[in-house]
């Protein structure tokens, strides 16, 4: 199924932005600064530089090239001698004669595959074979997001519904990938499922009262000028609300059912009741450090948008009701109300699912 998906087009290829283009890896060995003019904290205008060629059909060459910097800090690079860039090469129809050349950004991909390759050899190490399904639950989740959920979402499919779906077939394939197919799987599985389908509805009571637009979405108006009129980016906000909480609540899940699980190996005798109730025992702690771990993990996205509202003396009142923070308060707040009710549903299913006499 994974390469099935990998090779699944998603119906948004441009094959201009590939013909006769050439994506190269590019060493910076000399630069021009000579056109830049810096005015305040902005820096713009053209930086000549020149660029030697790693891999493919022009090892070796130097070509002269440009950086345009536009005065925008997010997206500006200003290269300096050894840096590496990814040169895009643009030549003629028969590939002999190079057009221009321009570096569009710093080259990333080495280190990435680094990093990757870690991550890999340091899961397998640790977790052997369970570490291998989990890799491939990875790999098979972000090919789900990147051959289904976004060709779908950008093709007008309804998105409540296509992301309860994606959530549903993704939380299946890991958890049975990792937990395996039997009780424990089956316990896993419904307490996430539930603990989603609850979490896609606070997410759809709560965006009503926030009234948060889906243009306050990175690169949301990009679509717009882009030609995406017709999208529904407010109900996509809401998809991307309860996407992210899904992790989480799958974590959770696993490792209460993980627990009965080994609870129910050791003591068989214990009834349903009582497996439940050691369920929640073992639930109380996981959703006190699960909880504070997602505020953890989105409070890293608004740290620049609280110390600039910080910087200017803005009151806290008008912090929290800015559109922004809002939105990542409902991220957190609503991700938080789905694990308090996953832990313990999941604690319910499995004690009924283990307690019953064979």
């Amino acid at each position: 199924m994974i390469l099935v998906m990998a090779f699944l087009p998603t119906g948004f290829e441009n094959p201009s932005l590939i013909d006769n283009t050439f994506y190269e890896k590019g060493e910076v060995v000399e630069v021009d600064n000579s056109e830049l003019q810096t005015i305040s904290v902005v820096t713009i205008g053209n930086q000549r530089l020149k660029i030697k060629i790693h891999g493919g059909k022009f090892d070796g060459n130097v070509f002269p090239a440009e950086n345009i910097l536009n005065g925008q800090k997010n997206i500006d690079k200003l290269f300096v001698p050894g840096d590496y860039a990814l040169t895009v090469i643009k030549t003629d129809a028969a590939h002999d004669k190079v057009l221009t050349v321009k570096a569009q950004d710093y080259y990333r991909s080495g280190v990435e595959l680094v990093l990757a390759a870690v991550f890999v050899i340091a899961l397998i190490a640790f977790a052997g074979k369970t570490g291998l399904k989990a890799i491939m639950s990875f790999i098979f989740t972000a090919l789900c997001f990147w051959k289904v959920l976004l060709p779908m979402f950008l093709k007008g499919v309804s998105p409540v519904p296509l992301a309860l779906g994606v959530s549903f077939l993704t939380a299946a394939v890991v958890i049975l990938l990792v937990s395996g197919v039997g009780r424990k799987g089956l316990t896993a599985m419904c307490g996430c499922f539930c603990g989603v389908a609850f979490t896609a509805v606070v997410s759809l009571v709560s965006a009503h009262w926030f009234k948060i637009p889906g243009t306050v979405q990175d690169y949301s108006e990009a679509l717009i000028y882009g030609g995406f009129f017709d999208l529904d980016l407010s109900a996509i906000f809401i998809a991307t609300v309860f996407i992210s909480a899904s992790g989480a609540l799958m974590d959770v899940s696993t490792d209460i059912a993980a627990s009965i699980d080994e609870i129910h190996c050791r003591l068989p005798e214990l009834s349903t009741k009582e497996l439940i109730k050691s369920g929640f025992k073992i639930a109380r702690p996981v959703i006190g450090s699960t909880t504070t771990t997602l505020l953890f993990a989105y409070s890293g996205g608004f740290t620049f948008a609280f110390m600039a509202f910080m910087s200017k003396g803005m009151p806290f009142v008008c912090i929290v009701n800015s559109n922004y923070i809002s939105a990542e308060i409902l991220h957190t707040v609503v991700g938080s109300l789905g694990l308090v009710l996953t832990a313990p549903l999941t604690a319910v299913v499995g004690g009924m699912i283990y307690g019953r006499k064979k």
